[in-house]
């Protein structure tokens, strides 16, 4: 299984700039009432600014001309009223699109969140967790823009340079020939722009990955760092991200930055040209002073509109990249799916066996190889081993975290594929070395182990663990805040919380996976008794390589080389004198 760190770069899979943009899009039509209303507005506001110059033309050509004193107080109020009412609206479409906007970017938050959990293991196994939340945050904002400016930008200022274009060839063909001659140049360099600088904001987006994966792994790791005073080196990777993140996002910005250019002098070319043709080739008699102040303020219309849409289409080029990411992983199948005929498993009674299961987390090297066993509802089976053996691997099967590649896993009977993976894991308690608490009380961590615990049975599980003499101890007691991780508390006190907030579930299948491993001997002889009336009755799998707490095990699996080598009770295996009398003996060695 390939790992992506954060220092490589991410491959997105290409999707194409117009599928990717429409996918985007295509969430906007769940507003249809809000976005008739939009338009309407900004259709209203076109009109508007259309007729702007004519007025000004009647105001110059027919009243001041003329002294119409009158009629030329009439059209200004006329005219103050039309643009009051479009910036009314103006307003009151940016207010609408605002919430359209922000309602779109949590429904895609919350639909790839939805998803980034149905995915397996191995997804989460194979890049930094900083890179996922660079798309659940950052890519998905940087959406909003491109969003918006699709409705208030690219429709109505389409509107208006089609309109404007059709006004001055209905009034003066060859002023407006003249006025948009560079058009044609102005598309090709900006069409070139973009098709340069696409790969360049990918680029970005992957760099800024790369350091949002750091910097979450360093936060996370500050203890490590500062107690192997690693400050200096870790500022020098962090150097290198930033001036990495810094180049790529220049080399994106020199490219975009020339759109702008590229517009103002073509701006700039129009306008020279519609006064060289009107006083140089049509003649000064054949143009009134209207007319040119009128074509003066359609330039202006029209070329305003051409600068918004380039910098609306940069936008395009440079958050597609983020859209591109983001639809990745909400395209990513989950591994481990429920099939279309999938049953609710029955109240587990705890039997549960492999029959010739292989398994290979890349495909090559097999961590499990042609493995049976049948374990009896109710017995305490211990999983022994050097590190990397499979004995994880095995609880992981049974739990369907990963599926088999060859054989079958059962359950009562069950192929656990042909039952649901919700009906399967809720009646599961599993308690990893990993013991990770959330942000929250003492009281809501455990209750994560079951939902709708009550306080009693909360403490009826501390106390079976030997957590409640401490807990009672604390100020605020069950009440207690805990920061992320359980920060504030030993690593012995935050593994016998994750151990209550298991017992509290009394699930039907019990997987202890080094679970004492962060609990001193003496704290451990204390839960001892908790552990055993946790184990008994139910199906249990018991990881440890400390071999003094699993000798009560009903059986023991020395596992190794891809398989079970060795099975029995301790007394059994002792007497065998084969790797698991091996592991003993050294043991008894080291405590002595």
């Amino acid at each position: 299984m390939s790992f992506n760190s954060y220092k490589e770069d991410e491959e997105v899979i290409k999707t194409g700039k117009m599928r990717t943009l429409l996918r985007m899009l295509s969430y906007l039509l769940a507003y249809k009432k809000e976005l008739t209303l939009v338009l309407f507005i900004i259709a209203f506001c076109i009109i508007v600014s259309l007729i702007n110059p004519l007025l000004i033309e009647e105001a110059i050509d027919n009243y001041i001309s003329a002294g119409n004193g009158q009629g030329l107080f009439r059209l200004v109020v006329f005219a103050l009223i039309l643009n009051l009412l479009m910036i009314g609206g103006i307003k009151l479409r940016m207010y609408i699109m605002a919430k359209v906007c922000n309602s779109i970017l949590l429904t895609i938050r919350q639909e790839l969140y939805s998803h980034i959990q149905t995915l397996d293991l191995q997804f989460f196994d194979s890049r930094p967790t900083g890179k996922i939340l660079a798309r659940i945050i950052g890519d998905i904002n940087s959406l909003k823009e491109v969003l918006n400016n699709f409705v208030t930008t690219l429709i109505p200022d389409f509107a208006t340079v089609v309109a404007v274009a059709v006004i001055m060839f209905v009034k003066n063909p060859p002023l407006a020939a003249a006025s948009l001659c560079s058009l044609p140049v102005m598309a090709v360099c900006v069409w070139l722009i973009q098709f340069y600088s696409h790969k360049k904001w990918q680029d970005f987006r992957r760099k800024s990955s790369n350091l949002n994966a750091f910097i979450h792994e360093d936060m996370s790791g500050m203890r490590i760092i500062q107690s192997f005073t690693a400050e200096e080196e870790t500022r020098r990777t962090f150097d290198e991200l930033l001036y990495a993140h810094q180049k790529s996002f220049v080399k994106a910005v020199r490219l975009v930055d020339g759109m702008g250019s590229i517009i103002d002098l073509s701006w700039g070319a129009g306008i020279a040209a519609l006064y060289f043709t009107g006083i140089k080739i049509l003649g000064v008699e054949a143009v009134s002073i209207g007319t040119f102040l009128a074509f003066g303020s359609y330039i202006g219309m029209f070329w305003n509109p051409i600068m918004n849409l380039s910098n609306f289409y940069n936008q395009i080029i440079t958050n597609i990249a983020a859209a591109e990411r983001v639809f990745e992983i909400m395209d990513t199948p989950a591994g481990i799916t429920d099939d279309a005929f999938v049953t609710q498993i029955p109240p587990i009674r705890g039997e549960v066996a492999f029959s010739h299961v292989s398994f290979s987390y890349d495909q090559n090297t097999k961590v499990l190889n042609d493995v049976s066993f049948r374990i009896k509802p109710g017995e305490t089976i211990a999983l022994v081993g050097p590190t990397g053996a499979g004995k994880t691997t095995i609880v992981n099967l049974i739990s369907r975290f990963y599926d088999v590649q060859d054989g079958i896993v059962s359950i009562d009977g069950r192929d656990v594929k042909a039952v649901s993976i919700e009906s399967l894991r809720s009646q599961m308690g599993i308690m990893t070395q990993d013991n990770f608490l959330f942000t929250g009380t003492i009281k809501e961590n455990i209750r994560y182990g079951k939902l709708d615990a009550t306080d009693e049975e909360i403490i009826e599980a501390t106390k079976a663990v030997h957590a409640h003499d401490f807990i009672s101890k604390l100020e605020k007691g069950y009440d207690t805040l805990l920061s992320e991780r359980g920060g504030g508390l030993s690593a012995g006190q935050k593994q016998l919380l994750a151990f209550a907030r298991t017992m509290v579930s009394k699930p039907s299948i019990l997987i202890l996976d080094e679970a004492t491993s962060s609990i001193d001997t003496q704290t451990e002889l204390l839960i001892q008794e908790g552990i055993d009336a946790l184990l008994k009755g139910r199906t249990s799998f018991v990881i440890a390589h400390r071999l003094s707490t699993i000798q009560k095990a009903d059986r023991i699996f020395v596992i190794d080389k891809g398989g079970i080598v060795e099975e029995g009770t301790a007394a059994q295996l002792i007497a065998k004198k084969g790797a698991y009398y091996k592991l003993h003996t050294a043991q008894m060695a080291e405590a002595y």
